[in-house]
């Protein structure tokens, strides 16, 4: 078997683990989530109890505590990409006269990209509070399925309002809860939702701006060396006849690091990529990920009081005005006065 069928095996391996991933985030009781568990029960039986007791705290630390070792491996890998970039990338096309403007492209996504991500993590997201749970409660209506009045959290002593969670890492309610964010090591809400939609468009842009350079370079490496042309030279300056597979390993053995970092970028900008079109879809319908999670199985919600046992609960989302309306909430969250004003 060829490098590049091998290549292609593993790529197309981790798209469909990805995609597997994400089709069964939002499901309960999943036949990833069943997997899951059985596969612990029987490691359980193998794996001594105090190791299991370690990797049970190492794990709750990780993703129910507010912890900054995902700020620091994300700061890490933007770190060693731009480093290889920097180092290998834009020197070499430098020397190939390529536009300036193209290979500082990058550079300047990333600087907005770190903005974003600096003003979505140090937000306050809309965290609930006695004082202001009142007010925030006449913010949005109670579509008696996925929310409902009078419910008071056990934890924060609050009425919750409508599109609100409470967050178990960081302890505490939030207005219009989206999903707890492990990268940028905040909640994702109300008065947060339009930066972090930022923060995800550019961190996709500066993904492919990096992939469409490096490779760019390397089809240009190609051109120089008339491989695409069937043929390369080699250390000794002897012409071989090659085909695509040839091709793509002799660039790895030429330049092991820069296909590396594409491949690696090539993927980063897929999952990213599927995610921001996720995101884009829930601004564009005014939906949380909370949201969408929950109404996925809203069909196995109890009844309520006033509602006959035998016709089960239908989600409809009452809160989608439109396209352009509900775009413009991410970036404005209404008040309780413009409410009032409708």
């Amino acid at each position: 078997m060829d490098f590049l069928t091998l290549f292609l095996i593993y790529l197309c391996f981790v798209l469909a683990v990805t995609a597997l991933l994400c089709l069964c985030s939002g499901r309960k009781e999943s036949f990833l989530t069943r997997s899951v568990n059985r596969a612990s029960q029987v490691l359980s039986l193998v794996i001594p109890t105090q190791l299991q007791r370690v990797t049970h705290r190492a794990l709750h630390r990780l993703f129910h505590t507010r912890s900054c070792l995902f700020v620091a491996l994300h700061v890490a890998l933007q770190a060693a990409v731009f480093g290889e970039y920097t180092w290998e990338v834009f020197v070499y096309c430098w020397e190939l006269q390529f536009h300036v403007l193209l290979l500082l492209l990058p550079y300047l996504l990333l600087a907005g990209n770190m903005g974003c991500f600096l003003l979505c993590s140090r937000a306050n997201p809309g965290i609930i509070t006695k004082s202001n749970a009142a007010s925030l409660a006449k913010v949005y209506a109670y579509d008696g399925v996925l929310f409902q009045r009078g419910l008071v959290c056990p934890t924060c002593s609050v009425e919750k309002p409508a599109r609100s969670k409470h967050c178990s890492v960081c302890r505490t309610c939030v207005h219009r809860f989206d999903h707890h964010c492990v990268w940028v090591n905040n909640c994702i809400g109300a008065s947060n939702a339009g930066l972090f939609l930022l923060y995800l468009l550019s961190l996709t842009a500066t993904a492919g701006a990096v992939a469409a350079v490096t490779a760019a370079f390397l089809v240009q490496v190609l051109l120089l060396s008339n491989a695409v042309h069937g043929t390369y030279l080699d250390a000794q300056g002897q012409e071989h006849a090659v085909g695509i597979s040839v091709l793509v390993q002799h660039l790895f053995l030429t330049f092991p690091r820069i296909v590396f970092m594409l491949g690696f970028v090539i993927l980063l900008t897929l999952v990213l990529g599927g995610y921001c079109c996720f995101s884009l879809y829930l601004a564009l319908t005014n939906q949380t990920t909370n949201e969408w999670c929950k109404s996925r199985r809203a069909g196995g919600s109890p009844p309520l009081p006033s509602q006959p046992h035998d016709r089960p609960l239908v989600y409809k989302n009452i809160y989608s005005k439109g396209i352009w309306r509900n775009l413009k909430e991410i970036f404005k969250p209404p008040t309780v006065l413009e409410r009032k004003k409708k």
